[in-house]
């Protein structure tokens, strides 16, 4: 096969995807530093001001200049927008003002500091997020950052400098920036940056270069950021060749793929081209094709090929098993996909008849790698079994004998032969080749190659010595017989090839449809878990199912790691298999049974990973020694876990939700309840107070009537007091569990007397009009329940309706419901009010000023009445100006009556 025509080859759906979406959103732009001081702010503003000579609308939302002159002067010139204040523990802080630059919406914006954590009560707790939403706003962004600071660098900048960086940004805003400029200064000149006193203070200084700013330190974190760098241009360029449809590789960096195949050699081809990528201190990856034919490979081969990959991802490569047809075309397709500059393969085994008709497999892959440079290398003698590979060929698997195949392949030939002798004696039909063809086929459908091949040569013989003169010999009289035996043959060795190559795609096709159908389903499954407990057990179930192995779920509680399911659910843990649990969870690593780490565990112990890092632990373990994976089942167990992974987060998720929605609904009613208490309550406290002091103080000095009226003064603030006290206690009902009524049939009219005679006073001022309609049915009711309800509703008729205003409360009988309305005739409730006047502790704001009141008179009434089975809304009267509240109580002539007993 030779090199495919690059105009066959179409752009990467994903990459031109990811080209749309950043094209809808902002630019990132990072400056990047090995070490402080290097002079990342500086260059960013020097840019910005570029930018802003050109046009550009720039804006500072917030830049350190640590008092750096030359900083400060750069900043001239620049609209900055001011900073937030945030108060926290008695200290104020400032920050960035997110929503300001929002409003503002300028085409750029500077941010420095990009991993800086922001104050308590902000939107985000990093300053990355606030970066993020701007880039989604459309908002172009300058930012800076240190190397030390990179999430996954975390670890090696701690080795190198002995210091461990608590701020950091995850790796996703380097791969999501469009660009990265390294601002760069040799160690040298850094030092002498620091003896100037242009990064700290004289004692800062002196200590820093003692010990974080070491020239090696320096070196060391250099040369990091100038990796980290390089990697992310590599990302980029991968990406501008698969949008624009271009064959790599384009030689810009060196790398190197190494094919690994079942053969007992490959590990040392594994360790050469270790050796070749240090040499060439390029990044390098492993990969294993999966062919349909590796579908009848034994288990001893494919643990040799999990071992292989294993050993690669020990030695610093990227561990690849992909599916694929033809391992060639698969290599040189994956290689130029992704940039690969070198392909490393071991020499295929000489004296192989295919070789001789199409030519050995690294000859075909040097034809179609294109530019890319493919190294084939001798496999190393195999110095226990005597034999340098177990398999000739990396696309060839080793077949086990079966017998049924062949005997059945054989009865094909002989019912394709007696049907041929029937044909030609009873229809006389001359040429009857074809039956036995369909013998080949069917054989090479049902059993494959090997099998068809043995029916295509004893079809060959029985042709020939039942129909083909002279008869019943070998012999052949007719030359013309001879072309037409021979390319009979050749078409039944054609046509089994093709079908025995159908038949494992097919195979192939039909378990990749049965694993991807699964998981469809597993995956429906886990959206349609609502508990964590369930989730967990669909989990386990769902992965000992398909993978044949025993399953523990770990999670961690009490800051430690706890079972929280398995399957079989008898099974435990003993201590070794519970240290390599927490090892795992807490390095984020495999280990146990086959791993690096803790080998000596029973089981292998894999993290349940996702954006945020590992949320549990899964454990497997099977009966049968060697590897507890095959590449096709790790391939399977990732899947699964990541969809675990992302359920038992989304699950934590909400439930993290939920209680900051109680939290912050608990702080809200707290900071509610307070104002009121030092409001409302001190109010009247205030009046009762000042008339006690003053009659009191001078008592004798005033008349009776001013003292009647000091004394209805505190009679008055006193009962208003002991209402919200009420009010507040009936609240504490209510929120403390379900309510039960103390119902019994009650006559609508004397609670309604009740009411208005408990509000009497509060009612002095308004004229009140009573409307019952006749025959009105009993209701079951609690009196003290429904008597307060009634009083909380002329109660708030009485402050929002003017002196001297009617207030009208009227009943009528509607489809088994007694409905009761209570009108007044004040300003009415808005209309965005009309539902949430009945919140705990809302009142409606008015213009004028905010009438005494707890908030709580409303939803005590809502409470009240759905606990007796009735529901109460809000309204405005349509006749007038005003408001209405309508309560709607089931009548006890509509309750369903009790069975009677039958006597």
């Amino acid at each position: 096969m030779e090199k495919r025509d690059s105009a066959d080859r179409r752009p990467s759906p994903d990459a031109l995807l990811r080209e749309t979406q950043q094209c809808e959103q902002g630019r990132l732009k990072i400056f990047l530093g090995a070490a402080p001081g290097v002079g990342k702010t500086y260059e960013m503003l020097t840019t910005a001001r570029a930018k802003k000579a050109e046009g550009v609308d720039v804006v500072v939302g917030v830049v350190e200049t640590h008092g750096r002159k030359e900083t400060e002067a750069l900043l001239e010139g620049l609209e900055i927008i001011p900073r937030q204040s945030i108060s926290y523990r008695g200290h104020v802080l400032t920050e960035m003002d997110l929503d300001a630059i929002l409003k503002r919406r300028p085409r750029l914006v500077l941010i420095d500091e990009l991993a800086h954590t922001n104050a308590p009560e902000s939107r985000h707790p990093k300053r990355y997020m606030d970066v993020e939403e701007l880039l989604a706003a459309g908002i172009d962004v300058f930012t800076t950052l240190n190397i030390q600071h990179v999430e996954s660098l975390n670890d090696v900048v701690a080795r190198i400098t002995r210091v461990r960086v608590r701020e950091t940004v995850p790796d996703s805003i380097i791969d999501r920036a469009n660009d990265i400029e390294v601002v760069d200064l040799t160690p040298e000149d850094l030092i002498v940056r620091l003896q100037e006193g242009k990064v700290y203070v004289p004692d800062q200084a002196e200590r820093a270069i003692q010990h974080y700013f070491s020239p090696g330190n320096l070196t060391a974190l250099r040369e990091l950021a100038l990796r980290r760098t390089a990697q992310r241009v590599d990302e980029q360029m991968v990406d501008y060749m698969r949008q624009h449809a271009i064959e790599g590789p384009w030689p810009a960096s060196e790398q190197v793929l190494v094919l690994v195949d079942a053969a007992r050699s490959a590990n040392a081809v594994v360790r050469y081209a270790k050796r070749m990528a240090d040499r060439l201190k390029a990044r390098w990856a492993a990969i294993h094709v999966e062919t349909p034919a590796e579908a009848r490979a034994n288990e001893d081969e494919r643990d040799r090929v999990a071992q292989t990959l294993r050993l690669a991802q020990r030695l610093g490569a990227e561990a690849i098993s992909i599916p694929g047809q033809d391992v060639a075309d698969t290599v040189a397709e994956y290689a130029q996909a992704n940039n690969f500059t070198h392909i490393i393969v071991a020499k295929s085994e000489p004296g192989r008849w295919r070789d001789f008709f199409r030519g050995s497999f690294s000859q075909k892959l040097i034809r179609i790698a294109g530019d890319t440079s493919v190294h084939v290398i001798a496999r190393p003698a195999d110095r226990t079994g005597g034999a340098s590979a177990a398999i000739k060929a990396p696309e060839a698997g080793r077949e086990r004998i079966d017998f049924k195949a062949y005997v059945v392949s054989l009865l094909f030939v002989a019912a394709a032969t007696v049907i041929a002798i029937l044909l030609r004696q009873t229809l006389g039909v001359a040429n009857v080749a074809l039956s036995f063809l369909v013998a080949v086929l069917a054989s090479a459908v049902t059993y494959g190659l090997w099998a068809s091949l043995l029916a295509c040569l004893v079809s060959v013989l029985a042709y020939n010595f039942f129909f083909l003169p002279p008869l019943y010999t070998f012999t052949i009289a007719d030359p013309e017989n001879v072309v037409h035996l021979f390319f009979f043959a050749i078409v039944a060795i054609i046509a089994s090839n093709l079908a025995a190559r159908l038949r494992a795609q097919a195979i192939a096709a039909r378990q990749k449809a049965r694993i991807t159908e699964e998981l469809y389903l597993f995956s429906r499954k886990l959206a349609g878990v609502a508990t964590l407990d369930d989730l967990l057990w669909a989990t386990a179930h769902q992965i000992a199912l398909m993978l044949k192995v025993r399953v523990v779920l770990l999670l961690p509680e009490d800051g430690g790691l706890a079972v929280k399911a398995g399957f079989p659910p008898e099974d435990m843990l003993d201590d070794a298999d519970l240290a390599a649990a927490r090892w795992c969870f807490e390095k984020n690593q495999s280990t146990g049974r086959g791993a690096d780490t803790l080998p000596g565990a029973k089981r292998r112990f894999m993290p349940l990973r996702t954006g945020r890092g590992a949320v549990g632990v899964v454990g497997i373990d099977r009966d049968k020694p060697g590897l507890l994976l095959t590449p096709e089942e790790s391939r399977l167990f990732d899947a699964l876990s990541d969809q675990a992974a992302l359920a038992i987060d989304r699950v934590n998720l909400a439930r993290d939700i939920d209680r900051a929605r109680l939290a912050a609904e608990t702080d809200r009613l707290r900071s509610a309840l307070l104002t009121s208490i030092s409001h409302d309550l001190r109010t009247p406290l205030a009046s009762i107070i000042g008339s006690a002091t003053s009659l009191v103080s001078h008592g004798r000095e005033f008349d009776a009537n001013v003292q009647a009226s000091l004394m209805r003064t505190i009679q008055e603030e006193a009962e208003r007091l002991n209402r919200f006290i009420g009010n507040l206690l009936d609240m504490t009902r209510l929120e403390s569990g379900p309510l039960r009524p103390q119902a019994t049939p009650m006559d609508l009219s004397d609670v309604i007397g009740a009411a208005l005679q408990r509000a009497a006073k509060i009612l002095q001022n308004h004229e009140v009009a009573i409307e019952l309609e006749d025959g009105l049915p009993m209701l079951d009711l609690d009196m003290v329940l429904m008597e307060q309800v009634l009083f909380n509703l002329f109660d708030n008729a009485a402050k929002y309706a003017p002196p001297h205003s009617r207030i009208t409360v009227t009943a009528n009988h509607e489809d088994g419901f007694v409905v009761i309305r209570v009108l007044d005739e004040g300003d009415g409730v808005p209309e965005a009010d009309l539902e949430r006047i009945f919140d705990k502790f809302y009142r409606v704001r008015r213009t004028d000023r905010q009438r005494a009141g707890t908030g709580l008179g409303l939803a005590i009434c809502r409470g009240f009445v759905e606990a007796m089975g009735g529901a109460i809304t809000a309204g405005n009267r349509i006749d007038r100006r005003g408001a209405v509240f309508t309560i709607r109580l089931p009548a006890l002539a509509a309750r369903k009556p009790a069975p009677e007993t039958l006597s």
